[in-house]
Parts: C-alpha cells; structure tokens; sequence
C-alpha cells in the first residue's frame, strides 16, 4: 500500500491488520506478513520464522482463547513501523469473568508494505496475575530445564 509519494502507508495497514485480528482471521493477518517474517513475544521464547508458522502460531492462539479480544490504548505509526500499546482480554477456561494483561506490539514494515518483524513485550506481573497457574508451569519448565542441563 503507497501512498501518491511512493512511501507506504502505514496507517492503513496497521488498520487493515487490526481489523484482520478483530476478525480472529489467521490467513488475513498472514496475507499481511512477509514470506520470510518473524514473530516474537517476548516471553523467553524463541522466534517463529516464515508465514506458514506464524499463521500456525495465532490460528493455535485463537483455539486457545476462543473469546479472545482487544483493547487498544494508543498506536503510534513510524515511516516504516507502528508501535501498538494494548490489552489482550479472555476468559480462562472454566471461568465465568475476563481476564487482562497489557501488551505493546513493535512492528516492521518492509517497502512494499508487509510486515516483516513483529515483537509482542508482555507484562508479566500483569500476565501472572491473571493466569494463576502461569506460575506453575514456569516452575515445572525450570525443574525440567535444570535437569536435562
């Protein structure tokens, strides 16, 4: 997407992916990313490499969090990247109230318009708090790491 100057416009494609994750549609959030893109959340996990990937990673997100939901506080739109500060909302399963933790997406933007870099930063004491068991999981997954080192 360019505007009349040639630059591309970020704005709009920021939108188009928002809308595309209001959707919970994978292959329309993918259909905006570079063959060759990279996500990441910041959350001591490695990097999903390549489209195919990373549609895999948020189709699994949203059979996870089937009543998953956004909201956004501000976006902050650069010449080639935005910068996103948000919520992620759900309910946890078995839970009858929502849940939230707050999120700020970094994204890059190449020349013709695909993003080719996006970094979700979590917070954790936020995301502890609202998943209880999240504690629990990251303890086992220290006991198993020290024992296989």
């Amino acid at each position: 997407m360019l505007e009349a100057s040639g630059a591309i416009d970020v704005k709009r494609i920021s939108e188009r992916y928002f809308e595309a994750w209001r959707r919970r549609d994978p292959d329309a959030i993918v259909a905006l990313h570079s063959e060759d893109g990279t996500f990441r959340t910041h959350l001591d996990m490695e990097p999903v490499e390549g489209r195919e990937a990373i549609r895999a990673t948020f189709a699994d997100l949203f059979e996870r969090l089937p009543e998953l939901s956004f909201e956004t506080y501000r976006v902050l739109h650069g010449s080639d990247f935005w910068i996103l500060d948000w919520a992620l909302i759900f309910r946890p399963e078995g839970s009858d109230e929502t849940q939230r933790f707050d999120c700020l997406d970094v994204v890059n933007v190449s020349p013709d318009g695909l993003v080719v870099r996006k970094e979700t930063f979590v917070d954790m004491v936020q995301m502890q708090a609202a998943i209880p068991q999240l504690d629990e999981q990251l303890a086992e997954a220290t006991e198993q790491a020290e024992v296989t080192a």
